[in-house]
Formats: structure tokens, sequence, C-alpha cells
């Protein structure tokens, strides 16, 4: 059975495509069978990061690791079973589809709530929620007395989180691995900073997530879209001198991947 990666979060702008496709190319130079799903099916930024690097890797006439993406096959609506879901079908389809050959597959969920983001939490087996380090997108997660700071309860997507756990647990799966990934962190300690890394604690220590750094906001991610490339393809398309910032943001997503802790993965990239 293929290991299977979520990264959700029901907020956009949070760099889930980014780690996404970070985490899933590196996967795939370290030699494993990699599928790629993509959920948002209005901007499928992680799809058309995918279309990019294919597109990229012919002209350029390079081979490069990357990861077996697939659009949602569509379904005959005379094939469903009375009251089935058709985003159900085309989920289950293109997951049948992926299992027998891949050894990973990450799914990436759009900013907001659906019907297939909520299915795709109950298929995880490690969800990687990537948040940017604010009360902003905190809020999504839990609620925080605004005098004391102090975290008063899970809001919207930690319920949704519970509930996809509460599915599997019914179904007699194993548990969901959690990582909040705290993205976009400022170079300074700053007091805010320090607040949403004690409120995170907190919450971390209530609702059952581990908590890891991601990656700091750097031009770097937004110049290598448009190529579909990723920070582990720089010196294969002939960037041969990393600068400093480079060089840290490859150390992110070795920490990233390390952290996460998948079976048998180890980030010697």
């Amino acid at each position: 059975m293929a290991h299977i990666i979520v990264v959700g979060n029901e907020k956009g702008g949070s760099g889930k495509s980014t780690t996404c496709m970070h985490v899933a190319t590196a996967l795939a130079r370290l030699g494993y069978r990699v599928g790629a799903l993509d959920l948002d099916l209005r901007q499928k930024s992680f799809g058309r990061y995918i279309e990019n690097r294919r597109a990229y890797l012919a002209r350029m006439g390079l081979t490069l690791p990357t990861p077996d993406y697939r659009d949602l096959p569509e379904v005959d609506a005379a094939t469903l079973q009375p009251g089935e879901n058709p985003f159900d079908a085309r989920l289950a389809a293109a997951m049948n589809a992926l299992e027998p050959v891949s050894d990973f597959i990450v799914i990436d969920c759009p900013g907001s709530h659906t019907r297939l983001s909520q299915v795709a939490h109950t298929l995880a087996d490690t969800l990687i929620t990537p948040l940017n380090d604010s009360f902003v997108d905190f809020d999504l997660l839990a609620r925080v007395d605004p005098e004391t700071g102090k975290v008063k309860g899970p809001s919207i997507y930690a319920e949704m989180v519970w509930a996809a756990r509460q599915s599997r647990a019914q179904a007699g799966l194993k548990p969901i691995d959690w990582i909040v990934v705290r993205n976009r962190l400022g170079a300074q300690q700053m007091h805010n900073k320090k607040k949403v890394g004690a409120a995170l604690e907190e919450l971390a220590r209530r609702i059952g997530f581990r908590v890891a750094p991601g990656f700091s906001e750097r031009v770097i991610f937004r110049e290598l879209f448009p190529r579909g490339l990723t920070l582990l393809d720089l010196r294969e398309t002939g960037v041969d001198q990393l600068n400093m910032s480079n060089i840290a943001a490859r150390q992110e997503l070795r920490d990233l991947v390390a952290e996460i802790k998948l079976p048998g993965v180890r980030a010697d990239f």
C-alpha cells in the first residue's frame, strides 16, 4: 500500500503547493515512486507546477526525477451507485490507479472546505499543514483569547481533522500523523513569532500534532515555479554556484523531510 501524504489547510497562500512539489520531488530523487494529485480543481497550482516541469524538461532535453501527476478522471454518472457522490468516485478512481505503482502519493488540497478535501483527509497517513507564522492563519486551528494569548479551543480546520481521525479510527486504520509546518518564519525572534510559537506548542499538546519549521520567505520559490523546478534541480539546470539563500533553503527542505519522518526515508539529498 502506498503511504498517503495529504497537504491541507483551509486558507490560500500558506505554501501548500510549494511544500507538495518539494516533498514529492525530494522523494522521487531518493528513488521512490511518487504519485501526485491536486484536488483544487479550479486553480490546480500543484498540477500546473508539475506540468511546467514536464514542459521545461522536454524543451531542454533533460531527464529529472518527476512525480507521476494524474488529473482526477471523469466518471459516467450512469455508473454511480444510488446516493454515491461523483467527487468520491473520481478520487477513488485516481487512487486505485496510482496505488499499485506508487510508494508515496502526495495530495494537495484546496484552500477551502470541499468534499474532496474532507475525503482526502480521511485517507491521510501523514497530514502536513503549512501555516504562515501569524495569528491570522493560526485562527484556522484554534481560537485565542486576545488579552492573554491563551488557546480557548480548536477552530474549523482542527475540527475537520478531528472528524477525519474519528472516521479512520472507526474503519480500523492507523492514526493520522499530523505535522503543522511554520512557513515564512521571520529571521529575528520577534515578539509575535514567539507568541505564535507558544500558542502552537500549547495547541499541539491538546489536539495532537507535531510542529516543524518550514520555508522562509524566499524569492527563489517564485522564480522556480514557471519552469517547474525545485531547489534540488538547480545544479542540473546550469546553476553551478548556489548563493547563501539557496543553500539555506535546501537545508530547510532537508530539515522538513527529516522532521516529517516518513517510513524508511532518510533526507540524504
